[in-house]
């Protein structure tokens, strides 16, 4: 499979589109030239500390539009598979109310006090008080659930911890690993992304900076997978990588003289 196959390209945001708030140069010509010749294109993010909606206005605010149907976070398609798996059952949320917002949406029961099952997501307001209380709920034996794996999500000035560190935690404290992952590289988030597009996997490609989230969704779900340099992976990261992308290019921007 080639650039010219690709009908979809399926985008990471953070340290793919932009850095922080920070659009990365040529984001924009990369959009502007996916339209040009036809294709199409989703955002497939694993940041579950924000919506879809939140991602719609901070895309806004960089110059593209998109409704928010071109947006897919890893709490959307958490929300999906918790509706297929748990139907009905009360969910602790350990995430920001954007999260909880849209659990709450896609007709999820959050219920923080007295639930039958945990969901954690990318949760920038963690305190202590909140740790605690989901690594008890843990370690009572309800069903576990993550949006995603990342360990790190890249900013303008470095790296922020992500829910990956979360996790490590709550498994120091509550000696348990989730029984679920649902965002990339994991099966949920590509399924709900085949279902967005109406696409099969070998008509799209995913892009992004990272090898274990974003290459790895690619390699396993049979797409092409394009690695971009400008977030997360640096080329001695690549070096030692088992996992090896099929394209690598600097930047979006860098792919444009391909299509």
């Amino acid at each position: 499979m080639t650039l010219q196959d690709v009908k979809c390209f399926l985008l990471d945001m953070d340290g793919t589109f932009y850095l922080g708030n920070n659009l990365i140069e040529g984001s924009l010509d990369f959009i502007e030239k996916v339209r040009a010749t036809g294709r199409d294109f989703l955002f497939l993010t694993n940041n579950s500390s924000h919506n879809a909606d939140f991602y719609v206005k901070r895309l806004h605010g960089m110059g593209l539009d998109v409704p928010r149907e071109k947006i897919l976070t890893s709490g959307e398609a958490t929300a999906d598979k918790l509706n297929q798996l748990y139907p009905g059952k009360r969910a602790f949320v350990l995430g920001n109310e954007y999260l909880i917002e849209e659990f709450t949406q896609m007709g999820v029961i959050v219920d923080q006090e007295n639930p039958e099952i945990v969901v954690i997501g990318y949760d920038t307001t963690l305190d202590y008080k909140k740790m605690t209380r989901v690594c008890d709920l843990v370690r009572a034996g309800l069903p576990y659930i993550a949006t995603h794996p990342d360990f790190n999500c890249p900013t303008e000035t470095g790296f922020a911890p992500d829910i990956g560190a979360i996790m490590a935690f709550i498994e120091a404290s509550a000696f348990r690993r989730p029984e679920l992952i649902v965002g990339k590289p994991n099966t949920g988030i590509v399924e709900a992304a085949l279902r967005r597009t109406g696409l099969k996997a070998g008509e799209m490609a995913m892009v992004g900076d990272r090898l274990y989230t974003d290459i790895e969704t690619g390699l396993r779900s049979g797409m092409l997978s394009i690695l971009v340099m400008s977030g997360e992976t640096t080329e001695e990261m690549l070096a030692k990588s088992e996992t090896v992308p099929d394209l690598k290019f600097g930047r979006l921007a860098d792919m444009i003289p391909l299509l």
